[in-house]
């Protein structure tokens, strides 16, 4: 936890590969930001994101900036009109996404897309345990991230121009398809029964699906700012695998917490919840599905089983890349430790689910 919150902390010097025009930024600013006013300053955001992110500071306001990155890239890769699209659609809706102001499209003004948006101020909290608030204020900071995502997973996306975002049908079947591919064609950073156990198992045990919803594929404490003294989502952050998919999936993603070990991002087996002041896992549940309409919430554990899987498979990739040399970021011999517990632990799950 402690890395991934050095990773992506604070902002520093733009990057030597990263830097752009800044005077050619500011004169599009003048032009499409609505009250925009210099002069402007601009510092990056630490962190491997794929796309860039930058502070961009005036004497009156501070804004974010993300691009994709500068090169050759795949023409699905880096869809920062994606992220625009997706976050302008709901934060017109009140949920607590960043305000936009402009998707520039034109590669002369900066060399690639990117868009501008509002910087929230607030707080991100790094421990699932939320450790700096108080014990008995915990339940409603839990409460709060189960009713952002619920708000999310009731908008209907054909209603909020969002019906066009991605595949409404056989959303689980894809993605095990994809991250499995994704496994097996990756000999060099190794194959071990657990994982393949799950490439074969998790594709004929699918449960039913329910509506497409907006899912936003990586839900969880650190993406999100709380309002700096209330329990409060102001603002959901990091929208890069966002789609049309299976809500339950996406919660469950999220619900992860309630079965990882504390040293996996902090995770809340063996706590002692009722001591740190946090709801246990079914009552979490159950408010989400009140909150959301469902009955129950069937087949959990089969979705836990997925949900470490895609987990697994995306740090298999990165083992990978440590092992051919092509890592970007310096912590990945230690993200490629994780891959071997945590498709054991999937694969726990999937014989809860009867495997």
């Amino acid at each position: 936890m402690a890395e991934r919150q050095e990773q992506f902390s604070g902002t520093q010097e733009v990057r030597e590969a990263h830097r752009f025009d800044e005077a050619s930024l500011e004169r599009w600013m003048t032009v499409n930001v609505e009250g925009f006013a210099g002069p402007l300053s601009v510092s990056q955001f630490k962190g491997g994101q794929s796309n860039p992110t930058y502070k961009l500071q005036t004497p009156g306001k501070s804004y974010v900036l993300r691009r994709k990155p500068p090169g050759k890239l795949l023409k699905s890769a880096h869809a920062v009109d994606r992220e625009y699209k997706v976050i302008t659609a709901l934060h017109a809706q009140g949920f607590p996404a960043p305000r936009t102001y402009g998707l520039c499209t034109d590669e002369d003004v900066i060399g690639t897309w990117f868009y501008v948006m509002d910087m929230v101020e607030g707080r991100i909290f790094w421990d699932t345990t939320f450790p700096e608030v108080p014990r008995e204020e915990r339940r409603a900071y839990f409460d709060a991230m189960n009713a952002t995502i619920a708000q999310l997973h009731n908008f209907d996306p054909d209603a909020i121009g969002l019906g066009d975002y991605g595949k409404k049908q056989d959303y689980l079947a894809r993605q095990i398809g994809r991250w499995g591919g994704q496994y097996k064609a990756d000999e060099q950073a190794g194959h071990i029964p657990e994982m393949d156990a799950l490439c074969e198992w998790l594709p004929a045990n699918i449960p039913p699906e329910g509506a497409a919803r907006v899912v936003h594929g990586d839900y969880r404490c650190d993406n999100m700012v709380f309002h700096p003294t209330e329990p409060k989502v102001i603002a959901v952050l990091d929208w890069e695998l966002s789609t049309l998919g299976d809500p339950v999936a996406d919660f469950t993603y999220h619900l992860m917490m309630y079965r990882m070990p504390p040293q996996e991002t902090a995770g809340l087996v063996d706590r002692d919840l009722g001591e740190l002041g946090i709801p246990t896992e079914e009552d979490y549940v159950r408010a989400y599905s009140e909150r959301t309409g469902l009955k129950e919430i069937p087949d959990v554990n089969f979705y836990m089983a997925y949900n470490m899987f895609r987990l697994a498979a995306i740090i298999h990739g990165i083992k990978g890349r440590y092992i051919r040399g092509t890592a970007s970021n310096k912590h990945a011999a230690a993200m490629a430790e994780r891959f071997v517990p945590l498709a054991q632990l999937a694969w726990e799950q999937a014989k809860k689910a009867g495997a």
